[in-house]
């Protein structure tokens, strides 16, 4: 199991190897362990993380600061207006700044087009890790405390697991693709079985699904595309229904900028009944689980029955949020010198 992530960017996991990723697993899991039992653990005493948040976070800006609490650091939380990015600072100087006053640098930023393009930017520049707390392109502290979830429920052999990531309305059309896409491109390095399912206006990016491809082929696992969200329920063991935007649809019709509304509405409305019902979820597995993200959209993505039912385990994946990024900062921030 390789050790020594001391300075490694966490920005997308197909950077990571499965390993690496095990690893990560590993430190999780102890670190979830000492968190239940009271232990003191602090791997980063007296060190700093920079957090620029472009958009709003309830679970991702929490979880990444009491992270750094309790591994004995602290966590800036940090918006644009509050620093010179409002003003024209580049990414460049941003990174080679924050660099010099701490240890470690963890940004959002979700502008379709930009924002994994930004934060490649700084970390290009940047003489400290940086951490990706959700891009355009991947979350990858979502999916790998999904993974983490996944693995407590049903063990670590995970080969033949169906696990579908399916699209719902929800009442707004500019939600991010990095959802999706950060699960379409881990599962399957573990051996998991993945249905992508949307109508076809709701396709993601192409290098994310071509990645998927690419792994399902070497890991010997099923990747799969439908428009048929009561296909895709049937026989799964993990579903994981979750409103995304039509982002690469506008973009590949060539959509103007000032259109991209009011088209993306029309699209949106068109399709209500993608929602995760009771009914379809009898269409899995008996013992089949609800996953979602959050902040979910009650009602329009999902009825409450099926959210607050005995299948859901929204909340166990929330709270692996703050064990896995906090394994993220131990090992990037701190690790063997």
């Amino acid at each position: 199991m390789k050790s020594m992530l001391r300075g490694k960017d966490w920005i997308e996991t197909p950077d990571w190897s499965v390993e690496e990723l095990e690893t990560l697993l590993d430190v999780a899991g102890d670190l979830k362990r000492r968190f239940a039992l009271g232990e003191p653990h602090r791997l980063l005493q007296d060190k700093t993380l920079f957090m620029m948040f472009f958009e709003q976070s309830t679970r991702t800006r929490n979880s990444t600061e009491a992270g750094m609490t309790q591994l004995g650091g602290h966590a800036h939380d940090l918006t644009p207006d509050k620093m010179q990015i409002s003003h024209g600072e580049t990414p460049k100087d941003t990174g080679m700044v924050l660099s010099r006053y701490g240890h470690g640098l963890a940004i959002r930023n979700c502008f379709y087009g930009i924002g994994n393009q930004y934060i490649r930017e700084v970390a290009k520049y940047a003489s400290v890790p940086v951490i990706n707390l959700q891009c355009d392109v991947d979350h990858p502290c979502q999916s790998i405390a999904d993974l983490m979830t996944v693995r407590e429920k049903f063990g670590t052999n995970l080969r033949g697991m169906k696990f579908v990531v399916s699209w719902t309305y929800a009442p707004a059309y500019a939600r991010p693709l990095s959802v999706p896409q950060g699960l379409i491109w881990l599962l399957p390095r573990f051996g998991i079985d993945v249905t992508l399912a949307y109508p076809k206006e709701f396709n993601l990016m192409p290098r994310t699904v071509e990645a998927a491809k690419k792994f399902a082929k070497e890991q010997g696992t099923k990747f799969e595309i439908t428009h048929n969200m009561d296909d895709s329920f049937k026989n799964a063991v993990v579903c994981y229904p979750k409103s995304w935007g039509c982002h690469q649809y506008l973009a590949d019709q060539g959509v103007p900028e000032e259109d991209k509304k009011r088209v993306g509405m029309e699209i949106l409305n068109k399709y209500k009944s993608w929602v995760c019902t009771e009914k379809r979820m009898r269409m899995a597995k008996k013992n089949a689980v609800y996953m979602h993200p959050l902040p979910a959209d009650r009602g329009a993505e999902v009825e409450d029955a099926v959210i607050d039912g005995p299948q859901s385990i929204v909340f166990d994946q929330a709270e692996n949020r703050l064990h896995t990024v906090k394994a993220i900062q131990a090992l990037t921030m701190g690790g063997r010198p």
